[in-house]
């Protein structure tokens, strides 16, 4: 698949296992994504993409808001950086527009999700 905002890549998890690189991310997630990236103009930089349970685990363990059941192990979500209000406005009318129905914001970035799973409420905005 082609992409013509990201590279796989920078999806992968920082464990660098071949099972977690951003080579497994679903392919309607990056499509989407990459359709918010061009309607945004605004840069997207992914800091979190493709989770292993270990990694997932560890970021509970210092103290950060990862959930254990995370969209991430399943590869259908992302961590945005965002620090400023345009930018957040724009990343997240983008992500909205192109039909993401579960986003959570925080100060620094904005998550995104594209998780169908039945136990996960959809059209929903949360905070971190």
């Amino acid at each position: 698949m082609t992409l013509k905002y990201f590279t796989t890549s920078e999806f992968s998890c920082p464990c660098d296992s071949i099972e977690c690189s951003g080579n497994n991310m679903n392919n309607e997630f990056l499509k989407m994504l990459d359709k918010a990236r061009d309607i945004a103009s605004v840069p997207f930089k992914i800091t979190s993409g493709a989770r292993c349970k270990e990694y997932n685990n560890d970021l509970i363990k210092r103290g950060y808001k990862a959930s254990k059941n995370s969209s991430h192990l399943k590869f259908v979500a992302a961590d945005i950086s965002c620090k400023d209000s345009v930018s957040r406005y724009k990343i997240i009318n983008s992500l909205l527009f192109v039909g993401f129905s579960r986003i959570g914001i925080s100060d620094t970035f904005i998550h995104v999700d594209l998780d169908k799973d039945k136990e996960k409420s959809q059209d929903v905005i949360w905070t971190y």
